[in-house]
């Protein structure tokens, strides 16, 4: 294990970071995967995470607890703000402030006690809800501070945000999943699953997933609420 490179795959339990975390392990990385406790509506995302990362074999999974409700201001946080369930102009209000920033911030620090280089996210820039943290110049940006903040960065071993869904669409995401062994049937991508993971049909989240997996010609497993 020890000639093998290392990373840390951020996983959330969604159809997206499950891709990422198989694509991973296909480049020949020993995978650490992390997910984040941060508040959000429900806890079957963290659920899927865990069975995941059991199903892949990951080395070690880790769930970090944060209070991002405490600041409240998105729809994921904040129980008072409705999820919507049609379509909308600008960034919608399931977008979480700094979470991708803290998300990556948490996995260079498990990076860099592990002696990984390579941090894994499923950010996407294509099908996506238009998340200013999901955009390449974002990724870019954390890497550049990646390297100036860290001792290894400093001491000339730099990091790497690496983003293999960045411009990809949902469809093509899938069907290279499918490609790696992904099973879907355990990822939750719904932004208020119910407690046993089924799905509300409606939100942003859903409409994506659902559109992919009809455009890419495969079987949607997706458990709904109705």
């Amino acid at each position: 294990m020890t000639d093998q490179k290392k990373a840390v795959v951020l996983l959330s339990g969604g159809l997206d970071s499950a891709t990422v975390l198989a694509m991973a392990q296909a480049q020949g990385y020993i995978c650490y995967s992390m997910s984040f406790d941060y508040g959000q509506r429900h806890r079957a995302e963290l659920v899927a995470a865990e069975q995941i990362a059991r199903h892949a074999g990951v080395v070690e999974h880790k769930v970090i607890g944060l209070d991002l409700n405490g600041m409240g201001g998105s729809a994921l946080t904040d129980s008072s703000i409705a999820v919507p369930e049609t379509p909308q102009e600008g960034i919608p209000v399931t977008y979480v402030p700094a979470r991708n920033t803290v998300f990556l911030s948490l996995a260079l620090g498990w990076a860099e006690v592990l002696g990984a280089q390579d941090i894994f996210i499923g950010v996407n820039a294509v099908d996506y809800s238009g998340y200013p943290d999901c955009r390449p110049d974002f990724i870019q940006a954390f890497e550049q501070v990646a390297n100036l903040a860290t001792r290894a960065g400093v001491e000339g071993t730099p990091f790497r945000i690496q983003t293999p869904l960045q411009m990809l669409s949902k469809a093509d995401i899938i069907i290279a999943g499918i490609n790696h062994g992904v099973d879907y049937s355990l990822t939750v991508s719904c932004y208020q699953a119910d407690a046993a993971g089924r799905a509300c049909g409606r939100c942003d989240s859903c409409r994506l997933r659902s559109q992919g997996f009809a455009q890419a010609g495969v079987a949607d497993p997706t458990r709904y609420q109705h």
